[in-house]
């Protein structure tokens, strides 16, 4: 992967160019190394020092040459960076000006080969780390997930990785996102289940999970992360970092995680790459991202047409860049001598095998028919027995004897196994930390079918028959939370959000369930006597004609606005809103109506906040207008009180 420096060039710079020159010139055209804070910091001392500076003269080595002690500091960084130090007028330098108007000459080197880019996790770092805590890592494994906000390719570029290290045969029939397999996935055109498969690159296993991008299935991304090492940053070539890219990026720096950034779809006309490095650098910093987290390596990447490159302008043939990054940036899995140790992240169930746990192997071995542990706290274990084993393969589970700390494995024979729990040595073994996940911010009501079409097309309609079913959601389904309501035959479910909760609907229906739900409704939280409500970051992309009747709509819904911004030469314009999620109900169809069907709305929870300015109000009619508006089937109801407007039942049953 090493690049080359262009072939030699004299270059002519005023003196009133010259700061801005040094900066391009040495941070970013030098085969030395610099983090990005390094950069901006470098930058500020050099232009500070530079427009203070009364000397006459600079002396200017081969940056290429400088070694940069982080003890010296005496001298300020930007002359550390750029290799300047203050002469006097008579002094011998490779290159002097004075400080009259003096056009500079500089020549660059000739086809220099450069050293491998610095990846986010330095060796300095990576040494010390595993000195202190005394872990080995494991060179012939990488464990990485693929995250991404929704619609910005992640599951298509593993398509092509799958592809490109010949997981399937030459005359093999695949259908496209392959990753995708349930049939509501296909449906719907998302991912909402993350999904493990591998592939071999040289002599290195490659664990790949693919996670969803949609914010109401974070709690996916939240567990699966216990899992790797790193991760694979994709981001859209136009859109730049969006609401779910935020998410899971922090969740991963929390984590420790190394990441490499993957331009997804640079083959986009309006594709504006620097734009989108410069955007997510800065969502790096917003996330307190530390030094070599912010140095990350950028690849360039169309996943439909299965090419990638260090550069937008010359990309490879193939995802050759993509995967020697994975391997040069990923750092292998830690591993600690010790006893058998391995956290269950997920849960799939096969109709002959039964339960089958999947998590990676943290410290010891795990073979066939091994007499295991497995516990939920320190004072909360039992006793169990590995009947099969299992790697992955490809896309395939493979059967194995027997599994080394640091891979992904998937485990049979143990029924009542649930995720969060360890599978640990049966004499010494300890549990490992629970996972843990944010709070779901909506609700819904089920209940029993109480219609009088119940019972005619489903198969399970008893209260005992949901209850089951909702209770069993919660073993694999983290984010979510179900509790019994007021009566007997109805159940509180929480969620992400409503597309969250509209899925397992949508699920149960096709398992034969019939049932009844409410309207969706917002967890609030009181705090100190104060009543909290859930807000979430909308953006909106909507062409520029459309704009009035967007913003005027997120504002009745009680939206403030703080970002807004062009969106490549497209004449699309991209709105950011901080929400209460109250606002957020129906609002899809409402801007879809506003903007003739164009907008695209994003959401994710930010936090918790004091309950906003109430809501626009219901219309009010009188009786007049009542009077006027109702159909053959409606009725005006008079009271006292009040004038409502209601269905006539009498109506309904002379149509049946």
């Amino acid at each position: 992967m090493a690049g080359t420096h262009k072939a030699l060039v004299e270059q002519t710079v005023t003196i009133d160019e010259f700061p801005v020159f040094l900066y391009q010139k040495f941070f970013f055209n030098t085969s030395k190394s610099f983090s990005n804070s390094e950069r901006v910091s470098g930058a500020m001392e050099m232009a500070i020092g530079f427009n203070s500076c009364s000397c006459s003269s600079f002396s200017i080595p081969n940056p290429n040459t400088r070694t940069i002690s982080s003890s010296s500091s005496a001298v300020p960084l930007s002359k550390q960076l750029f290799g300047l130090s203050l002469s006097s007028s008579n002094s011998s330098v490779p290159h002097s000006f004075s400080t009259a108007k003096t056009a500079l000459k500089f020549r660059s080197g000739n086809s220099i080969s450069r050293k491998p880019i610095k990846c986010s996790v330095s060796e300095a770092t990576e040494a010390a780390t595993e000195k202190k805590s005394q872990l080995k890592r494991r060179s012939d494994i990488r464990n990485i997930a693929i995250v991404a906000h929704v619609d910005h390719g992640k599951t298509t570029l593993v398509d092509a990785m799958l592809k490109q290290s010949k997981v399937f045969r030459d005359n093999q029939f695949v259908q496209e996102r392959i990753m995708d397999s349930n049939d509501i996935e296909r449906e719907r055109g998302i991912t909402i289940l993350s999904k493990n498969t591998s592939i071999m690159y040289k002599d290195t296993k490659i664990n790949i999970i693919d996670t969803p991008g949609h914010s109401d299935f974070g709690g996916e991304v939240e567990r699966i992360l216990n899992m790797v090492e790193g991760i694979l940053l994709v981001v859209d070539s136009v859109e730049g970092p969006m609401p779910q890219t935020r998410f899971v990026l922090k969740k991963a720096l929390e984590f420790g995680h190394a990441v490499v950034v993957v331009v997804n779809k640079i083959d986009r006309p309006s594709a504006r790459p620097d734009f989108v490095i410069n955007s997510t650098f800065e969502l790096f910093i917003e996330l307190n991202a530390t030094d070599e987290q912010c140095d990350f390596q950028a690849i360039y990447a169309s996943g439909i047409k299965g090419k990638a490159g260090l550069s937008p302008e010359n990309l490879a043939e193939d995802l050759g860049p993509l995967f020697e990054t994975i391997i040069r940036c990923i750092p292998g899995p830690r591993i600690e001598d010790g006893a058998l140790q391995m956290l269950v992240t997920n849960i799939e169930y096969d109709e002959h095998k039964g339960r089958i746990a999947i998590g990676r192997l943290h410290a010891g071995a795990l073979k066939k028919g091994m007499e295991v542990k497995v516990c939920t706290s320190e004072d909360s274990c039992r006793f169990a027995r590995v009947s099969e084993l299992f790697v992955y393969d490809k896309f395939l589970r493979a059967p194995v004897e027997s599994v080394e700390a640091g891979d992904i494995c998937a485990v049979c024979g143990i029924n009542d196994i649930q995720i969060g729990e360890t599978i640990a040595d049966k004499s010494s073994g300890k549990p490992l930390p629970a996972i843990k996940v944010e709070e779901p911010t909506v609700k819904m009501a089920f209940s029993i079918n109480t219609s009088p079409f119940v019972g005619r097309e489903g198969k399970y309609v008893t209260s005992r028959n949901l209850r089951d079913r909702l209770y069993r959601e919660l073993e694999r389904n983290l984010a979510m939370k179900v509790e019994d309501g007021e009566t007997a035959d109805t159940f509180i479910v929480s969620g992400r959000g409503t597309l969250h909760i509209t899925i397992l609907i949508e699920n149960m229906r096709r398992e034969g369930y019939e049932f009844m739900v409410g309207p969706p409704k917002v967890i609030n939280k009181v705090v100190n006597d104060k009543v909290l409500e859930p807000f979430e970051i909308a953006t909106v992309e909507v062409p520029e004609v459309h704009m009035g009747a967007v913003v005027e709509l997120l504002g009745k819904r009680r939206g403030q606005m703080f970002d807004m911004q062009g969106v490549g030469s497209e004449g699309t314009t991209l709105l950011k809103y901080k929400i209460p999620t109250r606002g957020l109900l129906g609002l899809r169809n409402a801007i879809l109506t506003a903007s003739r069907g164009t907008a695209i709305l994003n959401t994710i929870f930010d936090s918790y906040g004091a309950w906003a300015v109430i809501l626009d109000t219901p219309l009010t009619y009188s009786l007049d207008d009542c009077i006027e508006y109702i159909q053959e089937d409606e009725l005006v109801e008079v009271t006292p009180s009040s004038i409502r407007m209601c269905k006539n039942p009498k109506f309904s049953k002379k149509s049946r």
